[in-house]
């Protein structure tokens, strides 16, 4: 198979949006995993894709989202370890928000269940998480409810967020890219993620590497509005330096790698004008 022809097949691949494996173009092309590696870096270089552990994605604007359960199951250990990382980050007796999506799903099955706080959230899935946690002062927003991630939303989560100050709001995502900043797919949602960015000391992005310079519809907030990012591997080198640039902060799991651009936007300092 032609060099081109093998392009062409990938690029037709990668357009459902998921993550393809390595193995899976190797399986699909009769080729070697070498091979493929050296055309996705190409392809990677013309903009075409990411190339992510494993594997790659589309690179740039996406339609519509995956069905909930589609997304459970991919990047599953990815968003597992993006779970725990943000949990550490939650201290005891803050009021914390937590976002919609899966992997704010895993953070809420990854919070100790000795914690003491309160935890606000537009999920009934992350709310059913935590609801037999016996520290947890648990708040749900109403609204307009979306199947599959049981996600509140509209004018009654939108008011619910802007009268919470909490300490630190963990956001779900569709992507994350340096000149498009956090995205999303529905338009509803962004509204109520925007006023947990106002209202809290610090906000961060959850993002899988899978969504690292990917680009949803619809804008929630720019890279500066943004305490930082937890992810499960680092991201590509332009995003990193956005990320630096905006004052941001990259947690992910190697911890010496962390980036803190300030004392005031690490998580329990809203006492010392960390709010953003």
């Amino acid at each position: 198979m032609l060099v081109a022809e093998r392009h062409d097949r990938i690029n037709q691949a990668i357009r459902s949006g998921r993550v393809i494996s390595t193995a899976e173009f190797s399986e699909l092309l009769k080729v070697s995993p070498e091979t493929i590696r050296r055309d996705l870096a190409e392809l990677e270089s013309k903009g075409v894709l990411t190339r992510v552990r494993g594997g790659a994605v589309r690179t740039g604007h996406l339609g519509d989202e995956a069905p909930f359960l589609e997304r459970s199951s991919t990047a599953q250990q990815a968003k597992s370890v993006i779970g725990r990382m943000a949990a550490q980050l939650v201290q005891p007796g803050q009021t914390v928000v937590i976002d919609v999506g899966t992997t704010a799903v895993e953070l809420a099955r990854s919070i100790p269940k000795d914690f003491t706080g309160v935890v606000a959230t537009c999920s009934m899935r992350v709310a059913t998480e935590l609801a037999d946690v016996p520290g947890v002062e648990l708040h749900v927003s109403g609204g307009r409810m979306r199947r599959g991630d049981l996600a509140l939303s509209g004018p009654v989560a939108h008011d619910f967020f802007q009268e919470i100050h909490a300490d630190i709001a963990f956001l779900g995502s569709g992507g994350l890219a340096a000149g498009a900043g956090l995205t999303d797919f529905h338009l509803e949602e962004c509204h109520a993620r925007r006023a947990m960015i106002r209202n809290c000391a610090a906000s961060y992005a959850l993002v899988d590497s899978t969504k690292h310079q990917r680009v949803a519809p619809y804008r929630v907030a720019a890279l500066d509005q943004l305490t930082g990012v937890v992810t499960d591997q680092e991201p590509p080198a332009e995003l990193v330096r956005a990320i630096a640039e905006a004052g941001g902060r990259i947690i992910q799991p190697e911890d010496d790698q962390n980036t803190p651009a300030s004392d005031a936007s690490r998580p329990g300092r809203a006492d010392e004008g960390g709010r953003k």
